[in-house]
């Protein structure tokens, strides 16, 4: 931190009785660092008011939507699986293989836009109101803290304080609660990624039997304990790309959680401002420098550290309010409203951000519509040749895979429609599909020799189930050439 300050002669002593300058400071480290690098802890003052309890509800339900996501069922299946070892994904009850990774690939595309056209817009409200990292810090762990070891003050003195027996106690009972917090999120965890059968399967038989998924909730849950006891906001600061991206997304046109100077400046204490009027409405408390959970002065501008919680506005509103001014003086805006009461404008960058996000949307859409509830691969057996039937029939052998993307038992059958005289003949018995399974098999096709375009004949084949046809798959057929190309053969051969 450098600090620049008129000292007002040898040794600090003024000349004259009018007041100093207050020190100038440049921040050249966040705010969780000290000036030789280590660890400084911010020990936020509670917040509380209105916003804070709009998002205290918002958080809860989504906790509550995070712990019972793998219990929930849609139609007897779970709302929600993730099983990336046996690649077994069900999303609100329907099915997914990793022949859809296309449709996961445009969702994430379409999820990055939209952050950043969210950005460009709003800030880092996201950020602020549904980002897991705050929900579970702001909205749990901290909230236990609080509850034991008391508001900001008191939090620090216990800091200081020697390990004396209320210390020591103080800090089992929170941590004990942070562990088992941290264990419970692993599970869930867990629960996502095997489903609740495989869960119940692994947490009562011993864990030997299942080491992967005891070490790996074991880590979880040092990782998650570490995360919110320790790192906490550091996350946000050193690790989360999204914060530094502010620089590069947000504009003077964006609504981001902003100290309005024009009004607030000059900032000055009470009993200095009286008979005084060209003072601003800032009384400089520093309210909002202690709730805020990163340790930043907001009223410096818009900051990296800064996740858009809103703390800082509600204790602003609540000094506001003791003094008789009006709330607002920090509140969502933009740089531009504040200088100059500018409306927001839907800019060029806005407009290409939405067109580009509303044909992804599109696109996603189409495939999820237009997605067949079955997968088929169809492919000419390697290294066999056509063979033939009699003198006017060949056929080839063809391997299929099928994948079920329903839940439903599904029985199939093959037809050829280009040519049409092609005949398929399974090798086995009739194809069954269990529910979201595999099968495998192989067939021939038999085609009339006079159907033969060439040496190779494109071929495509039906896929049905009952009557409803799922699908259309194309492949070659493999044969002799045919007389009529011989003869054009020839033909060249005499010119």
């Amino acid at each position: 931190m450098i600090v620049i300050q008129d000292q007002g002669g040898e040794k600090g002593k003024r000349e004259s009785n009018e007041p100093v300058d207050p020190p100038i400071s440049y921040r050249d480290r966040i705010a969780t660092m000290d000036a030789e690098g280590k660890r400084n802890f911010i020990h936020p003052k509670k917040p509380k008011g209105r916003k804070h309890r709009a998002r205290f509800i918002v958080a809860m339900v989504l906790v509550a939507i995070f712990f019972a996501g793998p219990w929930i069922k849609i139609g007897g299946h779970p709302l929600l699986l993730l099983n990336v070892l046996e690649r077994r994904f069900v999303i609100l009850g329907q099915p997914f293989w990793p022949q859809d990774f296309h449709l996961f690939f445009l969702a994430m595309i379409a999820t990055i836009v939209f952050i950043l056209l969210f950005t460009v817009v709003y800030g880092r409200l996201f950020c602020g109101w549904v980002c897991p990292q705050t929900v579970f810090l702001e909205m749990v762990f901290r909230k236990i803290e609080y509850w034991i070891d008391g508001d900001r003050v008191a939090q620090m003195k216990l800091r200081a304080r020697p390990w004396d027996e209320v210390k020591v106690f103080k800090r089992l009972a929170k941590h004990g609660i942070f562990i088992f917090i941290s264990f419970a999120v692993a599970n869930t965890f867990m629960a996502y990624l095997v489903g609740t059968d495989g869960f119940f399967e692994r947490v009562t038989q011993p864990p030997n039997q299942h080491l992967g998924a005891f070490f790996g909730v074991v880590f979880f849950t040092g990782l998650f304990y570490f995360i919110f006891s320790w790192f906490r906001e550091q996350a946000c600061t050193l690790v989360c790309p999204y914060g530094r991206l502010q620089g590069v997304l947000l504009d003077k046109d964006s609504i981001v959680v902003n100290y309005d100077w024009v009004r607030g400046e000059p900032r000055t204490k009470p009993r200095y401002a009286k008979g005084k009027d060209d003072v601003g409405d800032c009384i400089d408390c520093s309210k909002c420098v202690q709730v805020c959970p990163t340790g930043i002065d907001i009223r410096n501008g818009t900051q990296l550290e800064c996740v858009n919680c809103t703390a800082c506005i509600d204790a602003c509103d609540s000094v506001m309010d003791a003094v008789k001014k009006p709330r607002g003086l920090i509140r969502y805006a933009s740089h531009n409203s504040i200088e100059s009461g500018t409306p927001l404008k839907f800019g060029g960058r806005m407009v290409a951000y939405s067109a580009v996000l509303l044909i992804l949307l599109g696109v996603l859409a189409f495939l999820l519509i237009s997605r067949s509830d079955v997968e088929t691969t169809v492919l000419r057996t390697p290294g066999m040749l056509y063979q033939p039937v009699d003198e006017d029939h060949v056929r080839n052998l063809y391997s299929l895979k099928m994948v079920n993307k329903t839940f439903d038992e599904m029985p199939v059958r093959l037809v050829v429609v280009e040519p049409e005289a092609g005949i398929v003949n399974l090798v086995g018995t009739d194809l069954v599909i269990e529910s979201n399974n595999v099968i495998e098999s192989a067939f021939f096709v038999t085609l009339p020799i006079n159907e033969l375009e060439g040496v190779k004949t494109p071929l495509r084949i039906e896929v049905y189930s009952g009557d409803r046809k799922l699908e259309t798959v194309k492949t070659s057929f493999m044969g002799p050439a045919t007389r009529h190309h011989d003869d054009d053969h020839d033909e060249e051969d005499d010119d």
